[in-house]
């Protein structure tokens, strides 16, 4: 299974963003993006030749799914590369600008430091999020050789390939557990999930649909997360979170509790996210 993959996919879709976690994680990609495109990649070159020479592969605006797509639906509003698409999106990430669908994060400094941009020789999150943005991207264009499971040339240099997989399958439970604390993540959101998902093998979809199947169990989804991760999780979680249901609000209040969190450092994660604080 590639879990790098697959995140990069989900990240891609916002399948698992909606309203404003949509806004959230468009402010999250856009820092991951931003601050890692000098980051040199495990494959030679900085992730930002990385995304270019992804582009350059041929570019479609197709609705099959392919490079046109990338992070349009996420940053362009749903939009393909001839408009808003990944194109404008890379163009002003990568330029040093704004997306005008991201939220505005009022601590971005803060927002690099979760990241690990800047911090890490292995690049942090904001590489883990690149890194798998960028294969997503080499798999889905077919004008590129479509990498194996155990190819990380996307990943930073540094990044240690194995815990890099565990930790894009942590983010990925961390995400499908997000969107189910609405209460309503029923059969018909699992299918439009899986529908999005792009080129993945039946082991893949399996995984997935697990995750679907589990009982959400705060306690014992943050007795999986290592040590140093606890924000990382959150950030994530919060971009997976319409928050326009009280038991979404509850659901990070949890989750907050378990990770040892505290009120005063989740409304820091929400400002340096541009996201409404729900903790007085």
């Amino acid at each position: 299974m590639d879990a790098i993959k697959i995140l990069g996919s989900l990240l891609n879709s916002g399948a698992l963003s909606k309203g404003s976690g949509g806004d959230v994680l468009g402010t999250l990609i856009g820092a991951a993006l931003g601050g890692s495109q000098n980051e040199p990649t495990q494959g030679g070159g900085s992730l930002g030749d990385l995304l270019g020479s992804v582009l350059d592969g041929g570019a479609s605006s197709s609705s099959t799914g392919g490079l046109g797509d990338l992070l349009g639906g996420l940053l362009g509003g749903g939009k393909s590369s001839s408009g808003g698409g990944i194109g404008d999106l890379l163009g002003s990430v990568l330029g040093g600008g704004t997306t005008s669908n991201a939220a505005t994060p009022t601590d971005a400094k803060g927002l690099e430091d979760l990241l690990g941009i800047g911090k890490s020789a292995s690049g942090g999150l904001g590489g883990l999020l690149g890194g798998a943005l960028a294969k997503y991207g080499q798999v889905q264009n077919p004008n590129l050789p479509t990498p194996s499971a155990d190819d990380y040339s996307t990943l930073p240099k540094g990044m240690n390939p194995r815990e890099a997989s565990k930790e894009a399958e942590l983010m990925i439970k961390a995400m499908i557990n997000a969107a189910k604390s609405d209460g309503n993540f029923d059969e018909a959101e699992q299918k439009k999930i899986l529908s999005k998902l792009g080129d993945v093998t039946q082991d893949e979809i399996n995984f997935i649909r697990r995750e679907f199947a589990t009982p959400l169990d705060v306690q014992e989804f943050v007795n999986s997360v290592p040590r140093g991760l606890e924000r990382q999780v959150y950030l994530i979680s919060l971009a997976a979170i319409d928050l326009d249901e009280n038991s979404e609000a509850k659901y990070l209040g949890e989750l907050a509790k378990e990770l040892r969190i505290d009120t005063d450092e989740a409304n820091q994660i929400h400002a340096q996210l541009g996201a409404p604080k729900i903790f007085s």
